[in-house]
């Protein structure tokens, strides 16, 4: 490059199924995250094509961030047989991609799929680039537990393959510190190890009043409102949150608001009509701009995690909860992150998973005035401006790039 326009920035490549303008939780946060780098850096995403949305395979440009999407197939992901089938097309397109990539000075990826890391590191070592894994879960540890995958030999040959890259990468980011204790175990060296909690906007994602117009157009005012947002997974737990309803009929203003989709929805939906869980009812996915209106029509927020899942995988929703200052119960294994978090903040209740009798009495206590909301919701709040604002992930995620890029350059 000519003097007069400076040294060539340096370049990310970046893979990871889902991106802008995809609605899951992975897509957000490495949408956020490579724009802010994009001021600093030359930012490539490699990305798959979105269910029921009209982006095709090709190249465009987004706020700063070159976007390759290749060809995949886009199959329901509620069964293991077409969602391997999605990742298997994706992850040949985009190895192709890499590799006719302009090269790059570090390799990124997040685990969507959990072994995309296969993809990247051969990208990485064919331009002798430096490797960065964000660990979003702990794969196949968490399909394991959540007896997903059961088949002895296919297990083995995934952890193999995905401790191989991990082994081999320059840099993994864990996104709890019981997770970075979980990939260490993996074989990953604690030198390359580093945590940097997932976060959220909190200048776009603010407390509302209660009653406000999402609640009032969704019926939800005046009501006592114990919500869910996010993923109806095999990982929520929310079978569990079900059944407290079944406990609490005599709480007639109660509202257990369930808002999102995922694998287990039709099975949770089934399961509030069998057991005559009336007091829960199911929202769709919301806009991206109405997510501080529908977070702050909660009295209360419910963040569950299976039994058996502490530091395989960390509900990042927690941060747009505390955002809007409103407290939680979580529900979910005492060495959690998110358990371990909100009892350190005091902004919430933690109940142990898979106890439906302890969630409803710990709801039953906060409809009835037992604690304090309020000030949960500020300590909450307080928190997350302090520790998990995006501006605080964002600026660790661009040291370590800084450093990883110097190294190169040396």
């Amino acid at each position: 490059m000519t003097p007069e326009h400076g040294p060539r920035r340096k370049r990310i490549l970046v893979f990871n199924q889902y991106y802008w303008p995809g609605i899951e939780a992975t897509a957000h946060l490495l949408s956020e995250l490579c724009e802010e780098l994009a001021a600093d850096f030359e930012v490539t995403v490699v990305t798959g094509r979105l269910r029921d949305r009209a982006e095709k395979p090709g190249r465009t440009v987004h706020n700063g961030v070159e976007i390759v999407r290749v060809a995949s197939t886009m199959f329901d992901r509620a069964q293991l047989g077409p969602r391997a089938i999605n990742y298997a097309t994706f992850l040949a397109a985009a190895l192709r991609a890499g590799f006719s990539a302009d090269r790059p000075d570090v390799v990124l990826c997040m685990t969507d799929p959990p072994i995309i890391g296969s993809v990247a590191l051969p990208v990485a070592r064919r331009f002798r680039a430096r490797l960065v894994v964000i660990s979003q879960d702990v794969f196949p540890e968490i399909a394991v537990e959540l007896r997903r995958l059961e088949q002895p030999m296919l297990v083995t040959l995934l952890r193999r393959m995905i401790a191989f890259y991990l082994q081999r990468a320059d840099r993994v980011v864990a996104i709890g510190e019981t997770m970075r204790e979980r990939l260490e175990a993996k074989g990953v060296r604690a030198d390359k190890l580093i945590v940097i909690p997932n976060w959220v906007d909190t200048s776009s994602v603010t407390p509302m009043p209660r009653d406000n117009p999402w609640a009032c157009d969704h019926g939800l005012d005046d009501r006592f409102v114990v919500m869910h947002s996010g993923n109806i997974g095999h990982a929520q737990g929310l079978e569990t949150l079900v059944r407290a309803g079944t406990f609490l009929r005599d709480l007639e203003e109660l509202t257990i608001a369930m808002i999102g989709t995922g694998a287990r929805h039709a099975a949770v939906v089934e399961q509030a009509t069998r057991v005559e869980a009336d007091a829960v009812r199911f929202f769709p996915y919301q806009p991206r701009d109405a997510i501080s209106l529908s977070l702050s029509s909660a009295d209360v927020h419910f963040v569950g995690l299976a039994e058996g899942l502490a530091g395989y995988v960390v509900p990042s929703r927690v941060y747009g909860i505390l955002a809007v200052g409103r407290p939680l119960i979580v529900c979910a294994d005492d060495e959690s992150e998110t358990a371990r978090l909100v009892r350190e903040i005091g902004c919430g209740l933690v109940v142990p998973p898979g106890r439906p009798d302890l969630l409803a009495q710990a709801i039953r206590e906060m409809h009835g005035g037992r604690h304090d909301l309020e000030r949960m919701g500020e300590l909450g709040r307080a928190y997350v401006l302090e520790a998990g604002d995006r501006r605080v992930a964002v600026g660790k995620y661009k040291q370590l790039l800084f450093e990883l890029t110097a190294l190169e350059a040396a």
